[in-house]
């Protein structure tokens, strides 16, 4: 959270535009913050995405776009909503279709537990980036916390609940420990 995840795939997605290159942004359906069909950033930047469901053959998907425009890069935007399946079908994106694929996502949910979608990115990618939010005791935030209503952290419930900065702050591993209270130690 915080760390301009997405301002990074639109900067790439420039990037490669800029070059006279073609990029196809995938962003998943249930992220419903914004505009439906946009990838969009805190700082207002915004680009056109398809949807992906639970379903979507990513592999085929990317295969049948090809057949119409030579894309040069892949790009998933909140990549921790892939299931398995689609992220070993991005990997054949890469390694069958020889197009470039970027992912960017969050490695762990409120409960400091990986994402299925994570877990798999983490195994199975050539290369990892890690993109830098800070907490607010000034060290490098690698986890986040879910927050009700009241400002308080909210230990449990469903992994996925969408949110933004209204809903979940990011904190340093010792300030995720403080916040939560101890509620996700090993049993």
């Amino acid at each position: 959270m915080n760390a301009g995840k997405t301002t990074s795939l639109l900067q790439s997605s420039y990037n490669y535009q800029e070059r006279g290159m073609k990029t196809l942004i995938y962003a998943p359906s249930i992220d419903d913050r914004f505009d439906k069909g946009m990838v969009s950033s805190r700082i207002g930047l915004q680009a056109p995405a398809i949807l992906f469901e639970a379903e979507t053959d990513l592999l085929e998907d990317v295969r049948q776009h090809l057949e119409s425009t030579p894309y040069d890069c892949v790009m998933v935007d909140e990549a921790q909503f892939l299931n398995k399946k689609q992220v070993f079908q991005l990997s054949e994106i890469v390694d069958q279709l020889q197009v470039p694929v970027l992912a960017y996502g969050l490695r762990t949910d409120f409960q400091g537990e990986p994402f299925e979608g994570s877990k798999y990115l983490l195994a199975w990618a050539d290369n990892l980036n890690e993109i830098k939010a800070i907490c607010s005791c000034g060290r490098k935030a690698t986890m986040v916390v879910r927050m009700n209503e009241k400002g308080q952290a909210v230990t449990q419930g469903h992994q996925i609940e969408i949110g933004g900065n209204d809903r979940y702050v990011s904190f340093c591993r010792k300030c995720f420990k403080t916040a939560t209270d101890g509620a996700h130690r090993q049993k």
